[in-house]
């Protein structure tokens, strides 16, 4: 389902997977724990051209306004445009994504970042890093599925 959402954009396929990841937040994360932003994974403008959406920008979005947060797609940017890293393993996920990802403004205490797939995590901890080092406190992951990898 998220193949054909992410690669051929089939929206269809997505609406029962973003309600079920609002349904699962909104029923097992208590209000006070809530981030105060959600920051989907920045896409470089080349991909985000070709495939039409940033499908972390489209979780975001859904879920943000099924849970009342908002969300920020401009307060991390990517710096260039890197292999897809799907294509790749850990160790080279790792490499590819040294110094991708940019702050560009005031970044809250408590914040939620928001992807389609978790694999290794290699997106989501250098977001990560680069948050922190910008102010974040609390940083949390909401992602559609994890894989192993």
């Amino acid at each position: 389902m998220i193949g054909r959402y992410k690669y051929h954009g089939q929206h269809k396929f997505a609406r029962p997977l973003l309600a079920g990841l609002a349904d699962y937040i909104d029923h097992h994360l208590a209000p006070e724990a809530r981030p105060d932003v959600l920051i989907p994974a920045p896409m470089h403008w080349t991909r985000r051209w070709q495939r039409g959406f940033n499908q972390a920008q489209d979780i975001a979005e859904a879920v943000g306004r099924r849970l009342d947060l908002p969300v920020n797609a401009r307060l991390v940017r990517r710096t260039r445009r890197v292999h897809a890293q799907r294509k790749l393993d850990r160790t080279s996920r790792l490499a590819n994504l040294q110094g991708l990802f940019e702050v560009t403004g005031p970044v809250p205490a408590n914040v939620a970042i928001v992807d389609d797939v978790v694999t290794t995590g290699a997106t989501v901890r250098e977001l990560a890093s680069v948050l922190t080092r910008a102010g974040a406190k609390e940083i949390q992951v909401w992602a559609l599925a994890r894989t192993p990898g």
